[in-house]
């Protein structure tokens, strides 16, 4: 019967053995006058080397892999990024003849060209390593109006915001997600008192992003998608070690905090 053994042990074992390593190749250098003429020792230490040899080969191999993956999932990233870029630009010159058709000074109108304009920052920066500060909160900004023009409900929609920095770089939409789940999760679902506080701050390149909502209670709140895994999977590749997300969940209100350390 085999034995399984954990991942725990695993780990322990590597580490063990590197120690083994490290430790006896000084050994063998200092103590090789006293004991290399002993029976077996010339053995042990072609043994040593051997080993030694391995584990630098296999170190080797496990770095190069982790390049090849790392290069792979960021070619597959772009492609579905290319994909996605198809309809979009027939829906935003769509959105452009719509506007040119509608009434002056009418809610329609301006709908569509708030539409427009996300639009255009999806397609056109999204695509880029980073943008400003003050380009990503005016997104949120097109967005939240627009949703607000969209539900015709009372609620309680906040969006502070203050920012020390407004040209400091960062990874482009990186807070929508956050923020259509809060309305699609609690808004779109209550039919009053509904409200989404979101609180925005940068200082010292240090960003601070915390948004709130409620929910019914028979509706689950914002369980993780797609999106939320994304955005895991995006703030690990290009925040490594310079972010915290967390979430906080009651009967009522769902809390998300983002905080991370711009480059």
């Amino acid at each position: 019967m085999k034995l399984k053994i954990s991942d725990r042990k695993k780990k322990i074992i590597n580490r063990v053995y590197k120690i083994f390593l490290i430790i006896i190749g000084p050994v063998i250098v200092i103590f090789n006058d006293t004991f290399g003429k002993l029976e077996g020792f010339a053995e042990f230490v072609v043994l040593y080397f051997i080993l030694l040899i391995i584990t630098i080969a296999h170190w080797v191999f496990k770095q190069i892999k982790s390049i090849i993956r790392l290069k792979n999932e960021k070619e597959k990233t772009e492609l579905l990024h290319l994909k996605s870029q198809v309809n979009p630009h027939f829906f935003f010159n769509t959105l452009n003849n719509l506007y040119g058709l509608m009434e002056k000074d009418s809610k329609e109108r301006e709908m569509v060209l708030k539409l427009s304009d996300m639009m255009r920052y999806s397609i056109y920066e999204g695509q880029k390593d980073w943008v400003s500060l003050k380009q990503e909160l005016d997104y949120l900004k097109n967005y939240i109006e627009l949703q607000g023009i969209r539900y015709h409900k009372k609620s309680d929609i906040q969006f502070n915001s203050e920012i020390e920095n407004p040209q400091a770089k960062i990874m482009p939409l990186l807070f929508i997600i956050l923020v259509e789940n809060a309305f699609k999760h609690g808004l779109e679902n209550l039919e009053k008192d509904a409200y989404i506080h979101i609180n925005l701050t940068e200082k010292d390149n240090n960003v601070n992003f915390i948004i709130e909502n409620n929910f019914e209670l028979q509706q689950t709140p914002n369980t993780e998608g797609i999106g939320l895994k994304n955005l895991k999977r995006r703030l690990e590749l290009v925040y490594p070690n310079k972010h915290v997300l967390s979430f906080d969940v009651n009967t009522t209100s769902y809390t998300v905090k983002l905080s991370l350390k711009l480059k």
